[in-house]
């Protein structure tokens, strides 16, 4: 069994805190603390296949690509309350499918750069739209490997949150939180 390397900075604390402001005459106040914790954690990442391929089927407004992606190593990503985000992703590679052409292309990466959107659903009124914060694109190498450690935007409130891993160039998503049991 192969052991995942984690970045010191994915095993940093779960929760850390941020000392509040507070005005003369608050001292209640001042020593509150603003607590910034883990809303999601992942290691599992659905790789887009079946009809999630192309634009028929998209989530949140953002469609697949025309060519399925698997993991083939592993994905650690921590999302926090104060959007921040942080992934390790190690193998998004073409799936073995004829629908990748060349077949050359299966088993590796062909995009340079991986950024990563964060789907929530939030309050307008009594409406419930979904809000898409991206990040900043970064280097993703042949292998598939490649690491995401931004601050987003996120909504408030930011309910059901969905973690997208795109190419640095293409609004067409590789992999989203998710899992898709093995066949045997």
């Amino acid at each position: 069994m192969r052991r995942l390397m984690v970045p010191i900075a994915l095993l940093s604390t779960l929760l850390y805190s941020v000392p509040s402001s507070a005005k003369d005459g608050e001292h209640a106040r001042a020593h509150e603390e603003i607590r910034v914790r883990v809303m999601l954690a992942f290691q599992t990442l659905y790789g887009v296949d079946g009809p999630f391929i192309g634009d028929a089927n998209p989530i949140r407004g953002i469609p697949g690509d025309e060519a399925p992606w698997e993991i083939a190593r592993g994905v650690i990503g921590k999302l926090f309350t104060d959007g921040h985000l942080l992934l390790h992703v190690r193998g998004l590679v073409f799936k073995d499918s004829p629908l990748v052409q060349p077949p050359s292309l299966i088993g590796t990466n062909d995009a340079s750069e991986f950024r990563a959107i964060v789907s929530c659903l939030t309050e307008q009124g009594d409406a419930t739209p979904f809000v898409n914060a991206m990040s900043g694109n970064f280097p993703a190498d042949e292998k598939g490997n490649s690491d995401i450690d931004d601050h987003l935007d996120l909504p408030n409130p930011c309910v059901a949150p969905i973690v997208f891993i795109l190419p640095g160039d293409e609004f067409k998503w590789f992999a989203v939180t998710g899992f898709e049991a093995e066949e045997d």
